[in-house]
């Protein structure tokens, strides 16, 4: 049975002596450890002659007290002398070591090199995924029988139904702050009549699919990714593998299948309700009637502002769904990566679908449908 350690202190001319008794072990020393950092007398010998057994953490222990009290170590068995001397020699050999760091005007081309290399490699895998899905999708052509159509409708359940109550509180708010912002400045030049224009082809051309997008990739992007990493983290996705299943065909393609799908409708569902958020504040600010407010909207908002946001929702949504399953794939090693992943998918989903939205603009203003 292992010996409790323990202490005594026995007083002398130059000091006291502290006499250790017991296992000086790494599993009994946590409350004598505490013990001694309240002992306030001048420490001038350390005696070991009564320890039982020693390991590494007994050993620092006191070679601790013994650099900070200045004090010897005596009757030190062979075994008790080897570790303090190979501690004393580790400290005297390992002193405080600041990392090297490059010089500012070496450390910023640095960084920005690392960072372009990174988006070159990063730009490889990605290419390197989507062939993959595009892979995958062929075979599921081929072998139809394979396709998980219950996880493709479950999916669009998650991305699309259940979102449906947040999406829709979002677009009425931003439909009311339009409506709000817009009549303020419309009615330094009489032209308050022209707020319904404005929230209507704003809403249905580029706010309401812009701002679904940017919350399906904070709300479901995230949730692919997050879900992907933590199976390749437990190992389900080599599993898989292991009894033949493709995780392209069970985990990518019905996420990126129902986001697809689901985006065009999330879209035209926001739009619709910011013009309903817009004819509600126009009811009460504007004296604009709500009904009236509604039947100018099909008048002022010619049919291709639908098609342009019928057009730019399935790709707002392989964006969302791509960097999501693809995060989620890249995550490797522990935990940590999981959120980093997250993190990392709903950045590029926003910034990308921005980005597109931005060449969108350009594109059907150039084709006429401005």
């Amino acid at each position: 049975m292992t010996q409790v350690p323990d202490f005594t202190l026995i007083p002398g001319e130059t000091g006291d002596t502290l006499v250790f008794t017991g296992a000086m072990l790494v599993s009994t020393l946590g409350p004598l450890d505490r013990r001694l950092r309240t002992i306030a007398t001048p420490i001038a010998h350390i005696d070991l002659a009564g320890i039982t057994g020693i390991d590494t953490v007994g050993a620092w222990i006191c070679c601790r007290i013994s650099q900070e009290t200045g004090a010897t170590i005596v009757h030190a068995d062979d075994a008790a002398t080897r570790l303090i001397e190979a501690l004393r020699q580790v400290d005297a050999d390992s002193p405080m070591i600041a990392p090297s760091r490059l010089p500012v005007w070496l450390r910023v081309p640095d960084k920005v090199g690392e960072a372009v290399i990174g988006m070159a490699f990063g730009s490889v895998a990605v290419l390197s995924f989507v062939g993959q899905m595009i892979l995958a999708a062929g075979g599921l052509l081929l072998h139809p029988a394979r396709f998980r159509y219950r996880a493709l409708v479950h999916q669009m359940e998650l991305v699309g139904v259940n979102s449906l109550a947040i999406i829709g509180l979002m677009s009425f708010l931003v439909g009311i702050v339009i409506a709000q912002q817009g009549a303020e400045q419309l009615r330094q030049f009489g032209a308050e009549i022209y707020t319904v224009n404005l929230v209507g082809r704003i809403s249905m051309r580029e706010l309401g699919i812009l701002m679904t997008a940017i919350m399906v990739a904070g709300r479901s992007g995230s949730a692919f990714a997050a879900e992907i990493g933590t199976m390749k983290l437990t190992e389900e996705v080599d599993a898989m593998r292991t009894i033949g299943v493709a995780p392209m065909e069970v985990l990518v393609l019905p996420r990126v299948m129902a986001t697809v799908l689901m985006m065009p409708l999330l879209g035209v569902y926001a739009a619709v309700v910011a013009i309903i958020g817009g004819a509600f504040l126009s009811q009460f600010a504007l004296g604009i009637p709500f009904f009236s407010f509604l039947l100018r909207i099909r008048e002022v908002v010619p049919i291709h502002d639908v098609w342009v946001a019928v057009v730019k929702g399935p790709v707002f949504g392989l964006i969302v769904a791509l960097a999501g399953c693809y995060q989620g794939m890249q995550v490797r090693d522990n935990s940590e990566e999981v959120g980093k992943r997250t993190t990392a998918a709903v950045v590029l989903a926003i910034f990308t679908v921005i980005v597109l939205d931005a060449f969108f603009a350009v594109f059907f203003t150039e084709i006429n449908w401005g």
